[in-house]
């Protein structure tokens, strides 16, 4: 079969059955296209001919690209390789699968970069309270924290998925949805943009019934809840890095710094196996001497 064909039923595939999210499988078509062309350049168009040496080739070559590509960028690129591979071999499309003894590269385990909740606490009132833009990033900077909802899950939301008073109803990565408690300050922050600034801005645009909107009505983008993100950082003087997904870590940091249950935040944060909440369980070492000098018997 033709690279092109086998790739556009692997994104069928991916898109139907699995049911994975729109930026997932955008993040699919920009890493297999990228090496349909690099086949492409070799005189490869049919997937019988890819075989290991040539995938194996390829993996090398980006490897050694200058400037390096991170360890997570290049794992990501050869999971997509393989899974595509994986599936051209168990529907029959390939006799073969040419990655079958490829094995991912190991990525240091980095720890989540969390705010302090002083800091935290400074990035919230950092929006002017007093101005409509100001008080709508105010209730997105508010929820984002108080659910940790991924900033692509907060601005996919309708006005109908508040309509359960103290709880939200997030749908996350593969459509899959899932219900989260909103703290009263969080409430607040957006019942006062509900009443004092959506209807103004619903005003400028089309019908529609998201709740986050920009300047002109129209949703708003991940891009311009990023820029809000870092316009508040930078009011509130944080200097560390801030970036979207900041709050969510903040947000588990917290929780579980607190004594919340580390199955409750994994619950919470709509992950798929408890192991990847876990990698927020980690302590400081002050954490550590606290705990230990007053729970263990002899520590004094």
């Amino acid at each position: 079969m033709r690279l092109d064909r086998a790739l556009d039923a692997y994104l069928r595939h991916v898109t139907i059955e699995r049911g994975l999210s729109q930026h997932t499988i955008a993040a699919y078509r920009r890493d297999l296209g990228g090496y349909l062309d690099w086949l492409a350049g070799r005189g490869v168009d049919t997937t019988e001919a890819v075989t290991a040496p040539i995938v194996a080739e390829f993996i090398a070559e980006r490897s050694a690209a200058v400037p390096p590509p991170a360890a997570t960028s290049l794992a990501r690129l050869q999971s997509s390789v393989r899974g595509w591979h994986r599936f051209l071999a168990r529907e029959g499309i390939s006799q073969d699968d040419p990655t079958g003894r490829m094995r991912p590269p190991k990525t240091p385990q980095r720890l989540p970069k969390a705010l302090t909740i002083d800091q935290v606490e400074r990035l919230l009132a950092a929006p002017a309270a007093d101005e409509p833009m100001g008080i709508r990033d105010r209730a997105l900077l508010e929820l984002l924290y108080a659910t940790g909802a991924r900033v692509s899950e907060a601005v996919s939301l309708d006005v109908d998925d508040l309509a359960y008073g103290d709880v939200l109803r997030l749908r996350g990565k593969g459509d899959k949805e899932r219900i989260v408690p909103v703290g009263s300050f969080a409430r607040a922050a957006v019942d006062a943009y509900l009443t004092r600034v959506r209807p103004s801005l619903a005003a400028k645009g089309r019908a529609t019934a998201r709740l986050f909107l920009g300047a002109r009505g129209a949703p708003l983008s991940r891009q311009s809840a990023w820029l809000v993100i870092r316009a508040a950082a930078e009011r509130a003087q944080i200097t560390s890095e801030v970036s979207p997904h900041t709050l969510r870590h903040s947000f588990a940091t917290h929780l579980l710094q607190g004594g919340a249950d580390v199955r409750v935040v994994q619950e919470l944060l709509g992950h798929a196996s408890v192991a990847t909440t876990q990698i927020y369980t980690h302590v400081s070492v002050d954490t550590l001497r606290d705990v230990y000098a007053t729970s263990h018997p002899r520590a004094r």
